[in-house]
This record gives C-alpha cells, structure tokens and sequence, in this order.
C-alpha cells in the first residue's frame, strides 16, 4: 500500500473550503445533487464556512465546519442528515448523519454545532 502525503488528502479535502458554499439538512443520506437541493432537503444555510485542511488528531488531515446558527428551515419533517453542495457547480460535496435527528417545521430555524470531515491515516 502507498504512502500518501498531506498534500493529497488536502487537495480532496480543500474542495470543502474553496467550493462548498451551502449545507442543507435532509430527510435522509443524498447520493446526489437533486437529492440533497430538492427531493430530501428539509432547509439550507448559505453563511457555511470551512476551514483549510489541518492535522487530524487521531492522524491524518481534516476540515472544520464551523457552527451553523441561521439556517432556514423549508420543509417540515425529520432532519437525519446534513448534505455540503457546491451550488455553482451543481455538485453533492459530502454527506453524512446528524448526530441525531431532529424535528423540523417549515418557517422555523435551525443550527448546526461546528464539526469535523477528515481522512484518516491508512491503518
């Protein structure tokens, strides 16, 4: 198995920080663009900021997504999971869970505590 140096993880992870301009809370995991911006989206923030890629502290590299406090809720449902899109580009960036589900209605709002995405060292 190769070596990979930081700057490979970072350049995949950089994507994050130079591209990712919103983050919508979903129904369920999005594998796509559609998914994540209409068919699953719950509500959206655009005020998402992350950081460049630093040391992660179980090794490897990783982001910070810093906390979301105006994000606007458009649908009424279960928020299970958050999806990071590149809107311009109509691109799904990454997806995962929400550490845990939440109840949602149309009109109100929702936040978001700061969170990492990271690559671990190969094992």
């Amino acid at each position: 198995m190769a070596t990979l140096a930081n700057r490979v993880y970072d350049n995949g992870l950089s994507v994050l920080d130079t591209e990712a301009d919103k983050i919508l809370i979903t129904s369920q995991a999005a594998t796509t663009y559609a998914e994540a911006n209409s068919t699953y989206a719950l509500g959206n923030s655009t005020s998402l900021s992350v950081a460049a890629p630093s040391d992660r502290s179980a090794g490897g590299r990783e982001v910070v997504v810093a906390a979301i406090s105006d994000g606007s809720v458009t649908g009424t449902g279960t928020a299970t999971h958050y999806a990071i899109v590149d809107v311009s580009a109509t691109l799904l960036l990454a997806t995962a869970s929400l550490t845990s589900s939440q109840a949602v209605t149309s009109g109100n709002t929702f936040s978001l505590g700061s969170f990492t995405i990271g690559i671990p060292d190969p094992a």
